[in-house]
C-alpha cells in the first residue's frame, strides 16, 4: 500500500530522518529508535522452521522506508520520546503493514516487490496469505504485551484495513458518488494504519489524550495524503524515477481521483480517454496511450490540489500544539509527502 527523499525532484516518500531542519540530536535518537524496531522485529518473526522464517522475513529483507515506525517515534517526540513501549507499538506497526503487502502482492498477482520477486512469486498464493497471517499474529502479539487499550486499537485498525481493502476490489455502488467512496476507501486502506501509527507514538510517549487524538488524526489525514500522492505518481512518473512500472493501477482497472475526474468530463475531446479508462488496459499500447493522454488531463491538476489540500489540513491538525521540534518535523512531513508530485 505504500519512498525515501523528498522535494520536487524526487518521487520517492520523505524519510523523517531527512527533513530540512531536522537538528543531528533529533536524527540519531530517531535513527537509534528505528534500529531497535528492526532488532525486535527481526527477533519476532524468526522461527524455528528455517523455512517459515525465511518467508516471514522476506519482505524485510526486501528494504522498504519504515515510515509508520518512524512516524511512530516521531510523535513520541512531541511527548517523552522512545521507551521500549514505543519500540513495540513501532514495531507492531510495521508488521501489520508488512503482512498486508503479502496480501496486496496476492491480490494483485504481483511479480515483484520492492526490487525483489515477491513472496507469491517465490512461494505461491496460499503460503504468501499464510505467512501475511502469520505476520499479522507476530503483530498482535508484539501489541498484546503494551495493554488491553492498544490491543483494541490494534484490532480496530486491522478491521478498517481489511474493509477497505474489500471495498477497494470492488467496484462503487450505484447512487454513491464515486470520488466521495474512493475516498472513504483512502480512509481505510492506507489512512487508519498510518494514523494508528502516530497515536501510538503519542500513547507510549507520555502524552495527554488530547495530544494523542491530534496526533491521531494528524496521521489519518497524513495517510490520505500519502496514498493520493502515490495515485498521482502511478501515473505520472516513470519507471527510472520510482523504481515501480507506471500505470499498474490503471492496468489492474482501479479508478483512482485522476481517473475519475477524467471519467466525469462533460468535454466531447475526451471521448478516446474515456473509452480506454472504461476497457481493458492490460495490453502496453492501450496503457501507454492512456497515459499519454491523462498525463496532461484537467484531472490530474484537480487531483493534486486535492492532495495538497489533505496535507494542509493535516499541518492545521498540528496547531493546537506547543512549539517543538517534533511538530516542525510533523509539519515537514506532510509537505514533503505530497511535494514528491510535483
Amino acid at each position: 500500500m505504500t519512498a525515501d527523499g523528498g522535494g520536487t525532484a524526487q518521487r520517492g516518500t520523505p524519510s523523517v530522518l531527512t527533513l530540512p531542519g531536522a537538528s543531528d540530536g533529533l536524527r540519531e535518537r530517531l535513527t537509534a529508535g528505528l534500529e531497535r524496531v528492526e532488532t525486535l522485529i527481526a527477533e519476532r518473526v524468526d522461527h524455528d522452521d528455517p523455512f517459515l522464517a525465511e518467508a516471514g522475513s522476506h519482505l524485510t529483507r526486501a528494504g522498504g522506508k519504515r515510515f509508520r515506525p518512524l512516524l511512530t517515534l516521531l510523535a513520541a517526540e512531541v511527548g517523552s520520546g522512545a521507551d521500549d513501549a514505543v519500540v513495540a507499538a513501532a514495531a507492531g506497526v510495521e508488521l501489520t503493514h508488512l503482512a498486508s503487502l503479502y496480501h496486496d502482492d496476492v491480490m494483485d498477482e504481483a511479480d515483484v516487490r520492492r526490487g525483489a520477486p515477491s513472496a507469491n512469486a517465490l512461494y505461491g498464493n496460499t503460503t504468501a496469505i499464510l505467512v501475511g497471517d502469520l505476520l499479522f499474529g507476530t503483530a498482535s502479539d508484539i501489541v498484546a504485551d503494551l495493554g488491553p487499550d492498544a490491543v483494541r486499537i490494534q484490532a480496530r485498525t486491522f478491521v478498517r484495513l481489511c474493509a477497505g481493502q474489500i471495498r477497494d476490489a470492488r467496484p462503487c455502488p450505484d447512487g454513491q458518488d464515486p470520488v466521495a467512496y474512493y475516498l472513504s476507501v483512502l480512509e481505510d486502506k492506507t489512512g487508519v494504519l498510518i494514523a494508528t501509527a502516530a497515536r501510538y507514538g503519542g500513547m507510549f510517549g507520555g502524552c495527554d489524550a488530547e495530544t494523542v487524538e491530534t496526533l491521531r488524526e494528524y496521521g489519518e489525514r497524513l495517510g490520505m495524503a500519502f496514498q493520493l500522492a502515490d495515485d498521482l505518481i502511478d501515473i505520472a512518473s516513470d519507471a527510472d524515477e520510482t523504481g515501480k512500472t507506471p500505470g499498474t493501477d490503471l492496468r489492474e482497472g482501479k479508478r483512482t481521483l485522476p481517473v475519475l475526474h477524467a471519467l466525469a468530463s462533460q468535454d466531447p475531446a475526451d471521448a478516446r480517454l474515456q473509452d480506454l479508462l472504461r476497457g481493458d488496459l492490460s495490453g502496453d499500447a492501450e496503457l501507454e496511450e492512456a497515459l499519454t493522454l491523462l498525463r496532461p488531463h484537467p484531472a490530474m491538476e484537480l487531483a493534486r490540489e486535492h492532495t495538497f489540500a489533505v496535507a494542509t489540513r493535516a499541518q492545521d491538525v498540528l496547531s493546537g500544539l506547543p512549539p517543538s521540534e517534533a511538530k516542525d518535523a510533523l509539519h515537514a512531513l506532510a509537505s514533503g509527502v505530497v511535494t514528491r508530485v510535483g
